[in-house]
């Protein structure tokens, strides 16, 4: 795994966040996201999710990956199960969570839980950043049937990459 290839994603995402708040006029805010149910708020909520959700991830992995990997296959299945449920709170935490934070609250959370990850990143054993399990793979486009921690770890940009796309702020969408 190239760290520093993770680092800069994350630096990336992070200003690529902070251009998207600052630039943003209220009107944009407010406006449909393309190919969500949320506005732009929303979904830049929903993108700060994604990074904010990585302790549960990697807390997972840490578990999972020194058990049978028919354990974690079994609990990928029966989140696979679940899959409905999740996306009603996934999508109303977004909603939730987009509609009371402030831009501002945002793009603080955001700097924290990205200084968090980077201190995180660089204390990681190589070993563990080996180790890996099964996951819900209908619960994301990006998981995999099996991640790594270091798979865990490029996760929330990939994630954060495909929905900045579906943004609509500024002028022409």
């Amino acid at each position: 795994m190239d760290l520093h290839a993770v680092h800069e994603e994350m630096e990336r995402a992070r200003a690529s966040f902070h251009q998207a708040l600052d630039s943003a006029s209220e009107a944009d805010l407010r406006r449909r996201s393309d190919g969500t149910r949320w506005n732009n708020k929303q979904l830049l909520f929903h993108m700060l999710l994604g990074y904010l959700i990585m302790r549960a991830l990697m807390n997972l992995v840490r578990l999972f990956g020194r058990l049978p990997a028919g354990v974690s296959r079994a609990y990928a299945r029966l989140l696979n199960k679940a899959t409905r449920p999740f996306d009603v709170v996934n999508y109303a935490g977004s909603a939730l969570g987009g509609t009371f934070l402030t831009p501002r609250r945002m793009g603080i959370m955001f700097d924290h839980v990205i200084a968090a990850l980077h201190r995180r990143l660089d204390a990681e054993a190589v070993i563990d950043l080996g180790r890996g399990m099964h996951y819900p793979t209908r619960w994301d486009p990006f998981f995999q049937d099996f991640m790594t921690l270091a798979d865990v770890y490029r996760f929330p940009t990939q994630h954060f990459d495909f929905h900045r796309r579906q943004l609509t702020l500024g002028a022409g969408g």
